[in-house]
Formats: C-alpha cells, structure tokens, sequence
C-alpha cells in the first residue's frame, strides 16, 4: 500500500466522537462518526483491527488492553476530551 492508498484508507475509517464514563471517570462507551454507539469491548475490538482512526490499543502496566488516543501533541482531542454522549 503506497502512501495515498494509506492516506485514504484512513480517511474512511471511523473515529471516536463522544464518550460515556462511569462513576470513576473511566470511559465505558464510545459514540463513531458515523453514529455506532459501541460499549468498551467492542470499541476495543474495532480499534485492533484497524477500523477506528486516531486510537490504538496498548497494554497497562496491569496486563490488560486499553484505548488511547494517538499522541499528536494536542490535549483537546484526548478521548477524555470528547463530549459525553
């Protein structure tokens, strides 16, 4: 894949544009662009395989996977960021 095909590969995806948190401030729920309401597991799910732009998958420190925005250097598209949905 050249780096236009990329470019627009990434274009098509999906991103995260609203959240849902628990008590604890933790997200629980996420809210695509094109209107999926997707509970933790399945956003986790559709960010490994590549469906979801401006996320990745990392493991913490305890051993479990969890989302993150990528690192752009710019705190207001955070995922903590997002309106509540």
């Amino acid at each position: 894949m050249d780096t236009s095909e990329r470019e627009q590969s990434q274009q098509n995806r999906e991103t995260f544009v609203a959240v849902q948190k628990n008590g604890d401030g933790d997200l629980t729920a996420f809210k695509t662009s094109s209107g999926r309401v997707l509970d933790y597991s399945q956003a986790l799910q559709e960010v490994q395989g590549g469906h979801i732009a401006g996320v990745n998958a990392f493991k913490g420190r305890d051993g479990e996977t969890y989302i993150r925005g990528d690192a752009d250097g710019d705190p207001t598209n955070n995922l903590d960021q997002l309106p509540n949905f």
